[in-house]
């Protein structure tokens, strides 16, 4: 089996694939400060709840944009399952996917894989939405290459930055309001936040799909979204055709099969 780690900001996503099939995923909290020993227990305890034993990781692949972890899981790779990772950096070469933009280094791993795994699933053009710590825009063109990309504020971390400015706005459930004129502060927060950044969605990808053309079929560049609130902000969006929370798991995968092929 492989096991594939998309380590981001907040959180970090595991999966193990049997072949193209994903068996089983997880999500853990992001902690700089945890040492390898200690994400592997966590990560031994998570297979032994799926009754596997660190044997059935027979191959590793890891993204991270937190460097400080990048080592980390590398180690626990190496030490625990006996695998060299295939380890996927900012302007790494896998020979999978061309970079367009004035600097490929800049382009964070996460955007590579799940641009990767977003033009396997449903062709190209695609645009490819992360709702994260960041709210990521990544466009593929109709030649399939990664042209660039949009990085605005993510909603939670927008809405924390609002909370701790101001002394009377009270934190409040990220759920769909009730209409978008608030009569009250909780929903017209609710309101602000998730009609706002479905607006901010639907204003770029606009923008973004008349830059990049029409595909094959005449039609505009599909949309798919990932990230932990695409479930919120996707229904209250008339863009968004698919929400595919592993995308940067089966990007991994994707990867992780390209460089075993025969060169």
């Amino acid at each position: 089996m492989l096991l594939c780690i998309d380590i981001g900001n907040t959180n970090i996503k595991l999966g193990l694939f049997e072949g193209e099939a994903i068996c089983c995923h997880w999500r853990i909290s992001t902690d700089p400060a945890r040492l390898a020993d200690e994400y592997a227990m966590l990560l031994l305890d998570l297979l032994s709840a799926e009754n596997l034993r660190p044997s059935s990781v027979t191959g590793c692949a890891i993204s991270s944009v937190v460097p400080a972890l990048t080592q980390v899981f590398s180690e626990l790779a190496q030490r625990y399952f006996k695998q060299d990772p295939l380890v996927v950096r900012s302007g790494s070469n896998t020979g999978i996917m061309e970079i367009h933009t004035d600097l490929p280094s800049e382009v964070g791993p996460d955007l590579v894989i799940n641009a990767v795994a977003a033009r396997h699933l449903y062709g190209a053009p695609v645009i490819v939405i992360g709702f994260g710590t960041a709210t990521t825009f990544v466009a593929v063109s109709k030649a399939g290459h990664l042209e660039g990309v949009a990085i605005a504020p993510g909603i939670i971390t927008s809405g924390n930055s609002l909370f701790h400015a101001t002394a009377t706005l009270p934190q409040v459930a990220l759920t769909r309001p009730p209409v978008a004129v608030g009569k009250n502060t909780i929903t017209s927060l609710q309101a602000g936040m998730i009609f706002g950044f479905a607006g901010l969605v639907e204003g770029l990808v606009e923008r973004m799909q008349a830059e990049l053309g029409a595909g094959e079929t005449g039609k505009p560049a599909q949309v798919v979204a990932t990230g932990g609130l695409a479930n919120v902000i996707a229904p209250e969006t008339r863009s968004i055709q698919h929400i595919e929370p592993n995308l940067g798991l089966i990007g991994l995968r994707l990867t992780y099969a390209q460089t075993q092929q025969p060169r």
